[in-house]
């Protein structure tokens, strides 16, 4: 069967293409030169190079100043159009971050001028759109907890390769112990850097909370100890001991930056609420009170919402910010998520509506809750099962993640207070729903439902 899309009301036709910013430049960013060009007649070298130092960007805004330049279009190229873009903000101009897929499929630009004059023509007439970029001080804090992650990600590493070491020894600790970056891993792990070889004494590091038996690790722990693999198992365990103080660095710095935020805002007029869930912080997570200053920053509780802890909520506003208003509705913010099927109609029939890859690392962090959510007794997660068992794991999680996505907008845009009702009240409002659909479809066909359990005709409410 042909899927036909939703009529929707023609698009008001523009009589002829306005010029909306008269005073507009394009700029294609490289990592030696930036090509910048202006209207032709603003200047009589209406397209220019400029180096990519200091002085040369400050160059290059008192050129655009000399020529009555008001707006600028750039691509996101990599990270070279970070620099031109504080520089040329900061000088007052109103700068337009451009996607650089949005306008790629154009042919006959091969060349850095052309691709500068396209981007000035196309910002002239309106027909480009901005990406979103959020405050100064909402990028500082996004740079901290990037770089934390980054932070994780070369823990673990070193983590994989003292693995990898321990089990080129046959010590295999990893089987007997859940986490060899725990207690009684890391015990373990620098007792035999320090020299110790004897199962039995390495043994008795055990930590009084470990499943495995002194027995078992004395099993574990015999094996061939190879000069060279121990020293390698050295220079791991100290790259991991600096990746922790680092962490621990980047902790106080977020924790100063989330601080001066907050210092800027009014306290909220109610109290912090009661946590939900999880009160202490997992592996990963900061080790100080985020809800605090979150909660004063934004004026309500994120981790309200099932799903989104402290962390994930810190996660989410390092991303997007506090200001729900660059989004117009819930249905643009998880549209720029890449959350919402992006349809592809022709003919007047639904050719697709799968989501369109994206790498937002909100969308991820919301991913990322809605896998969790699923070992829940919440109504989300009810809803992520109903749909992993209908559509499979992979559609539910997104699905699952709009949902949480929409929460989040509404609450820091209409100060929404998440109230979950609970698995049950959604496995009973989903079956009500499904009857109701079901009476209607059997009255459309001139039948009636009848209940196997009393034998009565369905009828009414139900419940």
């Amino acid at each position: 069967m042909e899927r036909h899309a939703r009529p929707r009301p023609p698009r008001r036709a523009r009589p002829s293409l306005a010029r909306r910013y008269p005073d507009a430049a394009g700029i294609d960013c490289g990592a030696a030169a930036h090509v910048v060009a202006v209207p032709p007649d603003r200047d009589a070298e209406s397209v220019r190079t400029f180096a990519t130092f200091t002085g040369d960007l400050h160059r290059l805004a008192a050129w655009l100043t000399a020529c009555r330049i008001t707006h600028v279009a750039m691509e996101s190229t990599g990270v070279y159009w970070i620099p031109v873009f504080d520089i040329l903000e900061a000088h007052g101009f109103q700068v337009l971050l451009v996607n650089a897929r949005h306008i790629r499929h154009v042919p006959g630009r091969k060349s850095d001028v052309a691709d500068c004059e396209w981007l000035r023509d196309l910002h002239i007439h309106g027909l480009l759109r901005g990406s979103f970029r959020p405050s100064a001080a909402i990028v500082a804090l996004r740079t901290y907890l990037r770089h934390r992650a980054m932070l994780i990600e070369l823990a673990a590493t070193q983590v994989q390769r003292m693995q990898k070491a321990l089990v080129q020894m046959n010590l295999l600790l990893p089987r007997v112990v859940s986490d060899i970056a725990g207690a009684t891993g890391l015990r373990i792990l620098r007792a035999i850097v320090a020299g110790e070889r004897d199962p039995a004494t390495l043994a008795r590091h055990r930590d009084y909370r470990c499943h495995a038996t002194e027995a078992e690790i004395v099993a574990a722990l015999t094996g061939h100890y190879r000069p060279e693999l121990v020293f390698t198992l050295q220079q791991h365990l100290e790259l991991f001991d600096s990746c922790q103080r680092q962490l621990a660095g980047c902790d106080h710095a977020i924790e100063a930056q989330l601080a001066q935020l907050a210092a800027t805002v009014p306290v909220p007029a109610a109290p912090l609420p009661a946590p939900r869930g999880r009160v202490t912080p997992r592996d990963n997570d900061p080790r100080f009170d985020v809800r605090t200053p979150l909660y004063r920053l934004t004026g309500t509780d994120l981790s309200q919402i099932d799903g989104i802890g402290p962390a994930n909520a810190l996660r989410l506003i390092a991303e997007i910010g506090t200001d729900m208003t660059r989004w117009p509705t819930a249905g643009h913010f998880t549209s720029w998520l890449a959350l919402a099927p992006h349809n592809k109609i022709s003919g007047g029939r639904l050719l697709s509506s799968r989501t369109v890859p994206s790498a937002n690392r909100a969308a991820a962090t919301l991913r990322l809750a809605a896998v969790n959510l699923g070992r829940t007794q919440t109504a989300l997660g009810a809803f992520y099962r109903r749909l992993a068992y209908r559509v499979g794991k992979a559609k539910a999680v997104t699905a699952t993640a709009r949902k949480l996505a929409i929460l989040v907008y509404r609450t820091l845009k209409e100060g929404l207070v998440y109230r979950d009702p609970g698995a049950d009240a959604y496995d009973r409002a989903h079956r009500a729903a499904v009857v109701r659909r079901l009476r209607q479809r059997a009255v459309s066909l001139g039948f009636e439902l009848v209940s196997t359990t009393t034998g009565e005709v369905t009828g009414g409410t139900v419940s």
